[in-house]
């Protein structure tokens, strides 16, 4: 077991407990490893039914990947420490692939903050997932503002939801709760956070773990109304809006709106990358037509990228290190940036036969 994981089986359910509370369980490259050795020991173990992923606090079941270790060693090709950030990525990103295909129920109790990284630890395959979310959750891929796009096989979920919420979500980075994630489909059912300790007991004391989770869930089936959230609320402006195929066009409409989510939305986006807001909405794009695999090698080509140009180390200083909040985006403007500067993030860095996920 690393440090910030607990695994355990308990009758026929391996169960992971991200346990780094003071970091909002940010993932460290050791937690990446663990997860991965535990679930590939489960996927082939047939005594293994189910897998549950949980938080040992209720701030967070993960807020992404530990941004202050991607400042501090993508700023150090010196001293090897990008050779560390591309392990990380390529090693997640696999790790994001295995919980994707898991074979057997995946369930993820995303309360609190459910971020980025976090995600993609939680976003499983539609044949054996049950994502579980709570009054507490509060859910983004924040990537943009941080000179990053939504990695993690976020090209993969948010190309797949309803209208252009995923677009929306992946180009503005906004914040949605436990209906919003409901309406979008990026959630399942929904627990009271009061409930989660004791349905987790439940399951470790040998209680099937989905027909527990199925039983709660229906109990408070009344409880949250996707169809009454407030993304539902906003649908038709999203769709409007965002289904333009340039960043520029999307802002010229909102612009043209005065109502008070255009207004809302078009002052978040320009505090975010201009040049990362666009390489997200071409990322989100390609990805409808990708599958998972796919995706996440074309993302590990993209991550590769973007720390080559430097945006995030820039969006990280300013956010996590300085606390400025004053990245200095470049280029600065929406204007400046071309259709070349976007393709160049799609450009791979290896033929495929030497690509680090090619076996995906």
């Amino acid at each position: 077991m690393a440090d910030f994981i607990q695994t355990e089986t308990r009758g026929t359910t391996g169960v992971i407990t991200l346990d780094r509370p003071a970091a909002l369980n940010s993932l460290t490259l050791e937690m990446v490893r663990a997860m991965t050795a535990a679930l590939r020991t489960w996927r082939d173990d047939v005594a293994i039914r189910a897998v549950l992923v949980r938080s040992s606090s209720e701030r967070a079941y993960c807020a992404g990947g530990d941004i202050r270790f991607f400042h501090q060693k993508g700023s150090a090709t010196a001293t090897g420490g990008a050779a560390l950030v591309e392990d990380f990525f390529s090693e997640e990103y696999a790790l994001n692939h295995l919980v994707h295909t898991f074979p057997k129920p995946y369930i993820a109790m995303m309360d609190g903050v459910v971020m980025g990284g976090g995600m993609g630890i939680a976003q499983a395959g539609p044949q054996a997932r049950l994502r579980i979310v709570t009054e507490r959750t509060k859910m983004a891929m924040p990537e943009t503002g941080i000179g990053l796009f939504p990695d993690v096989g976020g090209g993969w979920f948010l190309s797949r939801t309803p209208g252009q919420l995923g677009t929306y979500l992946g180009v503005t980075g906004e914040v949605i709760d436990a209906a919003d994630a409901l309406h979008a489909g990026l959630a399942d059912v929904f627990v009271p956070g009061a409930e989660l300790v004791p349905l987790a007991q439940a399951i470790r004391d040998g209680a099937d773990a989905v027909e527990s989770v199925r039983a709660c869930a229906d109990r408070h089936a009344s409880a949250t109304d996707p169809a009454q959230s407030r993304l539902a609320g906003q649908r038709a402006e999203i769709d409007r809006h965002f289904a333009h195929d340039s960043v520029q066009a999307i802002m010229a409409s909102l612009a043209g709106d005065d109502g008070e989510f255009a207004t809302r939305t078009l002052a978040t986006m320009n505090k975010r990358s201009p040049l990362m807001m666009s390489v997200t909405l071409a990322q989100i794009r390609r990805a409808a037509a990708l599958d998972i695999g796919a995706c996440l090698r074309m993302e590990r080509t993209m991550v590769r990228r973007c720390f080559e140009h430097g945006e995030v180390i820039e969006g990280v200083r300013a956010l996590a290190i300085d606390k400025d909040h004053a990245p200095k985006w470049n280029p600065s403007t929406l204007e400046e940036v071309t259709t070349a500067m976007v393709e160049k993030f799609f450009a791979s860095a290896w033929p495929d036969y030497a690509h680090p996920l090619r076996d995906l």
